[in-house]
């Protein structure tokens, strides 16, 4: 038997102290979960507009680009991709939202609009293509970004929302169940002690008056 259990009035300072301190936690994890609720909600809306821009400026860069292969032919335009080099300009950092690390994706995109290909053998729709194309990377970049602080944050609010639940349905349950046997045991105790010193004075003054 756990001796904290046991009807003291030592135990019942323990329990009311563990009682209060579980109704703390959970008002803050539920504060927790709230912030982080809506934050997902934001990281969502944003995923969505992101999404919705890559589409179209795919959309947009794959046409463009089929206009260059007719104008220029295929081979001309495999070699001169082949040409461009390779971004590794791409950094990842952290952030934390409510103790949770997210990723801060950062990319120094490249000012300089002066293409790597000669404009003599390429067209517009080539360059068209290439300001498109360099557009979805940028966009992909910041999708990815957003998704995985949305997968992280969602991950975060499952456990948050997993130890609200134990703290509201066991652990607050349980130490006020304590407190109210330990008290009504208390109480008890009290009721019967002065049971007890009534009869002991009733029966002194009994002796004195018999004396």
């Amino acid at each position: 038997m756990d001796p904290n259990t046991f009807p003291t009035k030592g135990n019942l300072i323990l329990a009311k102290n563990s009682l209060a301190l579980s109704k703390q936690g959970y008002e803050l994890m539920d504060k927790k979960r709230n912030i982080l609720l809506r934050e997902l909600m934001s990281l969502i809306e944003e995923a969505k507009n992101i999404q919705s821009e890559i589409d179209s400026t795919f959309t947009a860069a794959y046409q463009a680009l089929q206009r260059a292969n007719i104008r220029m032919g295929i081979h001309a335009v495999q070699t001169i991709a082949k040409s461009i080099p390779q971004d590794d300009t791409i950094s990842i950092k952290v952030r934390s939202i409510m103790g949770t690390e997210i990723p801060l994706v950062k990319h120094e995109a490249d000012n300089n609009l002066v293409p790597g290909y000669s404009f003599y053998e390429s067209s517009y729709s080539l360059d068209k293509a290439v300001m498109q194309f360099n557009r979805v990377k940028e966009l992909t970049i910041k999708l990815s970004m957003v998704e995985n602080a949305a997968y992280r944050l969602a991950s975060n609010i499952n456990k948050t929302q997993k130890r609200a639940n134990a703290l509201q349905n066991i652990t607050i349950p349980h130490y006020e169940e304590l407190t109210t046997s330990i008290s009504n045991a208390l109480e008890e105790k009290e009721r019967e002690e002065f049971t007890r010193l009534k009869v002991i004075k009733r029966t002194q003054q009994a002796k004195k008056q018999n004396r």
